[in-house]
């Protein structure tokens, strides 16, 4: 099945594209409401890492918000020379990209430069003029190491937007910081930063 990318909002579109992914966190089962808030005021499409899918489905998603895509989709649509390649079209078509949750292996990844699935490409070939914002969501332990610090670091260097996590409970039972922000603030960054590329 081909993957409808609809025009971006260069001045052809009333809605901006917002291109939301999801990468191995239990807080991924978060992703369809903030698909659902997102959509309220973008177009949105949703990409999800294998892990991440194991925390939600397709038909978790608003209607709008479907199809679920992966890296199957991207194989699926690729068949010879000349065909579309999903994570350029989806880096052209998006005009915002949040990655909420940001799990400790794909910040890594990301932060290194490493594209080895549907989620990690389109970020190895995004256009930082536009905003790159990432929420991350770990374990405690995970969030305090100096690998982490290092990373963020090396994304906010890039101009990548960091949503900071926050205290509670993790799924774990340890107290700390590392939970994914709530689905309101992770929209209200995205709008901000829509209004900011904008001025």
């Amino acid at each position: 099945m081909d993957v409808e990318l609809s025009t971006g909002s260069n001045g052809q579109s009333a809605r901006p594209n917002v291109l939301l992914g999801a990468s191995g966190s239990v807080a991924a089962v978060k992703v369809p409401r903030i698909a659902e808030l997102l959509s309220e005021f973008a177009a949105v499409k949703v990409i999800a890492t294998d892990a991440a899918g194991h925390f939600f489905a397709e038909l978790d998603l608003p209607p709008p918000c479907q199809p679920l895509l992966g890296d199957e989709t991207e194989w699926r649509q690729w068949n010879q020379k000349g065909d579309p390649v999903l994570h350029i079209d989806l880096r052209k078509w998006a005009d915002c990209f949040v990655i909420a949750p940001l799990s400790a292996n794909t910040l890594a990844k990301v932060s290194h430069g490493l594209c080895d699935n549907l989620l990690t490409s389109v970020v190895r070939a995004w256009d930082f003029e536009k905003p790159l914002l990432v929420a991350p969501a770990m374990n405690t332990c995970m969030w305090d190491s100096k690998f982490t610090t290092e990373q963020l670091q090396r994304l906010r260097n890039l101009g990548v937007g960091v949503i900071p996590p926050v205290v509670k409970t993790l799924a774990c039972g340890d107290t700390g910081t590392g939970a994914l922000a709530e689905p309101e603030v992770i929209v209200e960054f995205c709008k901000r930063a829509l209004l900011d590329k904008s001025q």
